[in-house]
């Protein structure tokens, strides 16, 4: 028995088949929506080992990160396949790699001169799509994620970690960004998820409550002929460029901490959140920019909700992968609304459906839809894969400590997002409370819509959003 301890077999990789919902991430990855990004901008250029071992320790407390994307091209289906052992190398550019990378950039894509090297980064990993191809020989396993590390001018530096979306919701996202404070604070130590026996955690659908994701034969059929008919009658922002390769760009909304407090203290006082102001300002920004503001239109507004604490047995935030599920509701305009009737109206409907357990009886409807308008972008409008105008979190990102990891790395600026430049809103927020200031990032298709749409469309969210806020109940 000695002897055969000496030689050990080294452990197999351990996998499972992945749920109807991640299945769905791939389809849309593979056209550019679901690239996930979280950027950090720092002023202390960190040793490259020490964030080699930080990054393997996030693999070796989360084996969806340890994972590789594997293709089965007989039977077309998707599933995890565990290493046991972390394997990520980060990639590295130096000052004269990411100044060349920075000015091809710039000459191929239309970016005006405010917008700063870190931006232009966050943009160019938005759209490194390393799983566009799942049937390709080569790509039958793919990493779910990768980490670059560029040094930037004046001495800045940036942090870049990219992930598959069926391995890391916003959930995710914003505990990697957490646990990273930890570990790069003199190599803390981070929780591993529990249970998982070193495997990837079930996927959402089979975590479902008991009943509260049955739906009847003759029900799905009705919700689904209406979601498609429905769609039909949706209004879109005008298209810009409907023809030429897409890729996703951001435009950020930022306000003050006076602001934000006014526009936070408004929701309260209504009994609603703040999912439900940014998309009425969205709503109420994107009447203003037709013609004729006075006509009835209809807007799709898709908000999403983390369910970990919601499924049977409860999951934690250091559960990773993905775990968010979909409500869309449709909203008329005349264009005469207030922003906190519309925002409320716009929040009781999304709640309403909520408390119907709509996030979970019409999630295999909403898959199937995507995954049948990816196969046939003619069912959508110019083509243009648009699922609705724009989408929302039921939560924001709280951040009340970003000045933990400024002492510890010199961090100056972050930003988390998704690409959805393949099917998906018009425009995704992506929001954060900061130290009590708004910060949001909007995602947008290019050149469906032009920068400078897209930032007046922000910047118009922003007034209506400000103004509201001097009426507080």
């Amino acid at each position: 028995m000695a002897h055969q301890s000496l030689h050990r077999q080294p452990l197999e990789p351990k996998g499972r088949a992945m749920g109807s919902n991640e299945h769905s991430w791939c389809s849309a990855v593979a056209g550019g929506t679901g690239i996930t990004v979280l950027a950090l901008l720092g002023s202390k250029e960190p040793d490259i080992s020490d964030v080699q071992n930080a990054l393997h320790k996030l693999q070796i407390s989360h084996p969806i990160l340890r994972s590789k994307l594997h293709f089965d091209t007989t039977t077309n289906t998707h599933s995890f396949v565990t290493s046991p052992t972390p394997f990520l190398q980060i990639k590295s550019l130096d000052h004269s790699s990411t100044s060349h990378l920075l000015k091809s950039i710039v000459s191929n894509r239309n970016n005006p001169s405010n917008i700063t090297p870190f931006h232009l980064i966050l943009e160019h990993e938005l759209n490194q799509n390393t799983w566009n191809n799942p049937s390709h020989s080569s790509n039958t396993n793919a990493d779910v994620f990768f980490a670059t590390l560029y040094a930037l001018p004046d001495t800045k530096w940036s942090l870049v970690l990219r992930f598959h979306t069926a391995a890391c919701d916003r959930t995710t996202a914003v505990t990697i960004m957490r646990e990273l404070h930890v570990l790069f604070s003199d190599g803390g130590e981070i929780e591993r998820e529990k249970g998982n026996k070193g495997e990837v955690s079930l996927g959402i659908e089979d975590l479902i409550p008991g009943g509260k994701g049955k739906k009847g034969l003759w029900a799905r059929g009705v919700d689904m002929l209406g979601y498609s008919v429905n769609s039909l009658r949706l209004t879109n922002l005008k298209f810009k460029d409907a023809k030429s390769p897409r890729s996703s760009e951001v435009v950020r909304l930022k306000m003050n901490l006076e602001d934000t407090q006014r526009l936070l203290a408004g929701c309260r006082s209504r009994g609603i959140k703040l999912c439900g102001a940014l998309a009425a300002a969205g709503l109420i920004a994107a009447q203003t920019s037709k013609r004729k503001t006075d006509h009835q239109r209809k807007y799709g507004v898709l908000t999403l909700t983390d369910c970990r604490s919601i499924l049977d047995p409860p999951l934690s935030c250091h559960h990773f992968g993905f775990y968010h599920s979909a409500i869309l509701n449709i909203l008329s305009l005349k264009g005469s609304e207030s922003l906190w009737e519309l925002a409320r109206r716009s929040y009781v409907a999304f709640a309403t459906s909520k408390n119907g357990n709509k996030h979970f009886s019409d999630m295999a409807d909403l898959n199937f839809l995507m995954c049948k308008a990816i196969d046939n972008p003619s069912l959508t409008s110019s083509s243009s894969l648009r699922s609705s105008f724009i989408s929302v979190f039921e939560d924001a990102v709280i951040d009340d400590d970003s000045s933990g990891m400024q002492g510890v790395v010199g961090l100056e600026d972050y930003i988390g997002c998704a690409s959805i430049h393949g099917i998906g809103p018009s425009i995704a927020i992506f929001d954060t409370i900061r130290d009590g200031q708004l910060d949001c990032a909007c995602v947008y298709p290019s050149p469906l819509h032009s920068r400078e749409q897209m930032q007046e469309l922000v910047d118009n969210m922003k007034s209506v959003l400000v103004e509201a806020g001097h009426f507080v109940e």
